[in-house]
């Protein structure tokens, strides 16, 4: 049974990212503040939902959440910092972009950077604890999702629209014959021995 909330503030935010594993796209992250009030029977981290209920979730989260934003850090971005750092941007500006200032932070995982002096907590597995990051879990994931099956219209070799960039063994093939484009991570491990690919 997912809580609502972490500390006693009334306007906590909860912050997640989608796509820190994969070899391709952006890492997109998602803030969300509920409301004391906020139910739904399918909410759940987005790792336990099919594509189907997250789909569901979107809308009804977007249209009961106090306020929730949305933020994407591109390849480059993720070469030039490092994917641990460009996710921890990710989640800074989906909050900074929150049209209403939160006085908590409950933050997936257990690495994080403060912001803005305001408190926050690291909870390892929180997107299956608390609801405002499962919420913000299936906003990152969904958000992502649409943006790489958007990309796979130019590049359909690499099947995103099945595996939404991350390593498996379609795409790994699809580098193999096709070499790499703008969206792929060129410091990720592309390829099991990087020998194979020319950069």
């Amino acid at each position: 049974m997912l809580k609502l909330k972490f500390s006693k503030y009334k306007l906590e935010a909860g912050t997640d990212e989608a796509g820190r594993g994969c070899l391709a796209g952006p890492v997109v992250a998602a803030a969300v503040i509920l409301p004391d009030n906020f139910k739904h029977p399918l909410l759940n981290d987005s790792k336990q939902l099919t594509e189907k209920q997250r789909k569901i979730l979107k809308p009804f989260i977007e249209e009961n959440a106090l306020a929730f934003s949305v933020s994407f850090v591109d390849a480059r971005k993720i070469e030039e910092i490092n994917i641990l750092q460009a996710s921890i941007l990710a989640m800074h500006q989906s909050i900074e972009t929150l049209d209403i200032k939160p006085e908590f932070i409950i933050v997936d995982g257990n690495k994080f950077k403060a912001l803005n002096n305001i408190p926050y907590k690291t909870i390892v597995k929180g997107d299956a604890k608390y609801m405002s990051i499962a919420a913000a879990s299936i906003l990152a994931k969904t958000y992502r999702d649409e943006y790489m099956q958007e990309i796979a219209k130019e590049f359909p070799h690499y099947f995103w629209t099945k595996n939404k960039g991350y390593p498996t063994k379609q795409h790994r093939n699809g580098i193999k014959e096709f070499g790499i484009t703008t969206y792929h991570r060129k410091t990720f491990k592309l390829l099991p021995t990087q020998l194979k690919l020319d950069l």
